[in-house]
């Protein structure tokens, strides 16, 4: 049909007012604004009840006003390529059981929906799996329209309940505050959340508690994996809620050295005598200031056989771009630190870590260990893991263990170390036997 010289598609809205009688497993991928079942509301509350987090994960095109000046006409033809681009990408990267919704409502923004549960992901696997998709976002772009330079920011923030405020208000503000972290908005809730961190880091406002990591053979204790909370009753309690704020406002280095310190401290007061695992990213440990941070602290906490602490490293992909990072390492070694290197068998750059930084203890990743006890893929990447280990002279410790079938597996493969539900639930460090 032809309106004043322009082609219109009269179906459009008729299939958008078809959508609204669809059920709400149907409208993941962009449904319309205003739907009977409202699924976006429905769908994240029935997650949150289940005890998941949800983030909210906004996708800011910086310079869409110049670039819809350019394409002219095409203005429409560009926003659906670039839903449909996003949509693929999301369809290939995200797993489907953690996915909920991907739309463009509250704005001309695009906004992803996923669900997590924070016992098996990390900050560092959420900046990893944003960064990918921005940077293949940008690439696919870029090939649909060459010559177009599409500059995207993105910003995620978590679903935080309120009892005394309707559950959508709660979900539009994860939605603004996402977006506020994408534009580093001046006079927002960005400045808010930079205080909270801020205060947070200034008043050491963080506890701890420990996992067991299990020896396979014995089912004795051989070490502990440190875990962070915030300040307890606020929204910051949760470490995935905690770090991702710390990590978008650049804030992450002040935060791991706290959590250091206070890991250090710990010690001491419980006398553990155990090896104990302390988790940081790249950006920590490829500080310039990170190894002059350590020395102090063993200054002041002469207490600590440094040999009994292992450095986990929780994200590979930045690794190459640090110039700091594998002399840090070295220091770090030649103080009496081990290195760990986490998420083994996730992924290409784990492995090619292994080969970068010869670590002393290999992590296996849970997604190797779940259901190992019915794959025989998945038993046979644990052997070739092994043999890694083996060449590498490095430990194991598989991860995320929460069946005795999966227990009986490790068992038969002589894994060395594990931790997991099905040992131990994070608690309070306690010391070793005398």
């Amino acid at each position: 049909m032809m309106l004043n010289g322009q082609r219109v598609n009269i179906f459009h809205p008729l299939m958008n007012l078809g959508k609204l009688f669809l059920p709400s497993s149907l409208l993941n991928y962009y449904p319309p604004q205003f739907n009977l079942l409202n699924p976006i509301v429905h769908i994240t509350k029935k997650a949150i009840k289940q005890q998941f987090q949800v983030g909210v994960i906004a996708f800011n095109i910086v310079n869409k006003k110049e670039i819809m000046n350019q394409v002219g006409h095409e203005r429409d033809t560009f926003d659906l390529k670039l839903k449909s681009q996003l949509k693929q990408l999301v369809k290939k990267n995200v797993l489907k059981e953690n996915f909920l919704f991907l739309h463009d409502h509250y704005g001309e923004e695009l906004y992803l929906l996923i669900k997590i549960n924070q016992d098996h992901t990390s900050v560092t696997d959420l900046d990893m799996l944003i960064k990918m998709l921005k940077k293949e976002l940008r690439k696919n772009i870029c090939l649909a329209y060459p010559g177009f330079r599409i500059e995207i920011e993105t910003g995620y923030m978590f679903v935080e309940v309120n009892e005394f405020e309707p559950f959508e208000k709660s979900l539009f503000k994860a939605h603004q505050q996402a977006l506020a972290m994408s534009e580093k908005r001046i006079e927002s809730k960005y400045n808010v959340m930079v205080y909270h961190i801020n205060k947070i880091i200034k008043n050491k406002d963080i506890s701890l508690l420990a996992q067991p990591i299990i020896d396979v053979s014995t089912k004795e204790i051989k070490a502990w994996e440190i875990l962070t909370r915030g300040p307890k009753g606020t929204s910051y309690e949760s470490p995935v809620h905690l770090f991702s704020i710390a990590s978008q406002t650049g804030l992450l280095y002040e935060l791991e050295l706290i959590v250091l310190e206070k890991a250090l401290k710990l010690i001491v007061e419980t006398n553990v005598k155990h090896d104990v695992f302390i988790n940081f990213t790249p950006r920590t440990l490829g500080n310039h200031r990170f190894t002059r941070a350590v020395k102090k602290l063993l200054l002041k906490y002469p207490q600590i056989d440094p040999k009994r602490i292992i450095f986990e490293i929780t994200e590979r992909d930045e690794i190459e771009e640090l110039e700091f990072f594998i002399a840090n390492i070295r220091r770090l070694r030649s103080l009496g630190f081990q290195i760990a290197v986490d998420d083994t068998g996730a992924g290409y750059a784990s492995l090619h870590t292994i080969s970068e930084i010869m670590p002393e203890i290999i992590k296996i990743d849970r997604s190797v260990i779940q259901n190992i006890d019915t794959n025989a893929v998945k038993e046979s990447m644990l052997k070739g893991l092994l043999l890694i280990a083996k060449e590498t002279g490095s430990l194991v410790v598989a991860e995320g263990i929460e069946k005795e079938e999966e227990a009986a597996v490790l068992f038969r493969n002589n894994v060395d170390l594990a931790q997991g539900y099905f040992y131990a639930k994070p608690c309070t460090m306690v010391a070793a036997p005398i």
